[in-house]
């Protein structure tokens, strides 16, 4: 019998329910993900007054194509709607504002935690883990309910790190039964290679840094690709059922094709097939 996990829909960010924290808690740099700098806690000119991104169906057009690919794991309603209670940060005295800021970041790096927790339980050939995998799900989410000031000094890192270890464990067993050679090819500078059509089966790409990486038709079934960098990676007909640990922000950053085949965890981006 399944075991209940966490329900990873409200691990999807959802922006109607949120005062557009992203927008205003984090920095942009000039660069080719966005057209502007901006600093911290200063809204996007973008913003408008409800909130909402008044450019949001020409992000890409307008240079700003880091946030096409941006998903908060559900952080922004939570911060918004229940660790501040619905308060809006444009009418919240300053202070109050600026820890909204301050802690948005911190609940995001949580809740990034809870997907991986959440799918690790769903995975049949981690079960020996299993119990281990609730426990630290459950401390996660007790972390992500604490009051502001709580938030505010958490030590992530450290809890992190611990989690890391049972992903790491789950790792390890879910590829053990995948087909293929299962390379390890973690942390491995792959920027920009050509592995059209390889067979990356039960292969460990943890922070692989795959960006530019040709991977058209490549088979990455049961391959672990937590913290890959897919940045412009083409995934043409590539095949990644199976694969875990995929995040949908990853997802955005890569190029694929009607004929790529996903887990059921993510969805497939809409410039796809909508163009780039």
């Amino acid at each position: 019998m399944q075991e209940e996990t966490t329900d990873r829909a409200a691990l999807r960010g959802d922006c109607g329910n949120c005062f557009g924290l992203c927008c205003v808690a984090l920095p942009f740099a000039r660069s080719a993900d966005f057209a502007l700098d901006k600093p911290a806690g200063k809204p996007c000119p973008n913003l408008a007054e409800d909130h909402r991104c008044g450019i949001h169906d020409r992000l890409r057009h307008k240079g700003f194509t880091g946030c096409t690919v941006y998903d908060c794991f559900g952080a922004g309603q939570r911060v918004s709607q229940v660790t501040f209670g619905g308060r809006d940060w444009r009418t919240a005295p300053r202070e109050e504002a600026r820890r909204m800021f301050e802690v948005f970041p911190v609940v995001r790096q949580l809740h990034e935690l809870l997907w991986y927790l959440a799918e690790a339980l769903t995975l049949p050939a981690a079960r020996p883990v299993h119990g281990e995998l609730r426990r630290a799900l459950e401390r996660t989410e007790e972390l992500a309910r604490l009051a502001p000031r709580e938030l505010a000094v958490l030590d992530v890192p450290a809890h992190r790190q611990d989690v890391n270890v049972l992903l790491l464990r789950t790792s390890e067993l879910v590829r053990a039964g995948a087909a293929g050679r299962g390379k390890n090819r973690r942390g491995a500078d792959l920027m920009g290679a050509r592995l059209r059509g390889a067979d990356l089966r039960g292969a460990n790409l943890r922070g692989a840094y795959l960006i530019a990486a040709d991977l058209t038709g490549a088979d990455l079934r049961g391959a672990d690709l937590i913290g890959a960098d897919l940045r412009d990676t083409d995934l043409t007909d590539a095949d990644l059922t199976g694969a875990f640990f995929l995040t949908q922000p990853q997802l955005n950053a890569a190029r694929g094709s009607a004929g790529t085949r996903l887990p059921d965890s993510v969805a497939r981006p809409v410039h796809w097939t909508a163009g780039r």
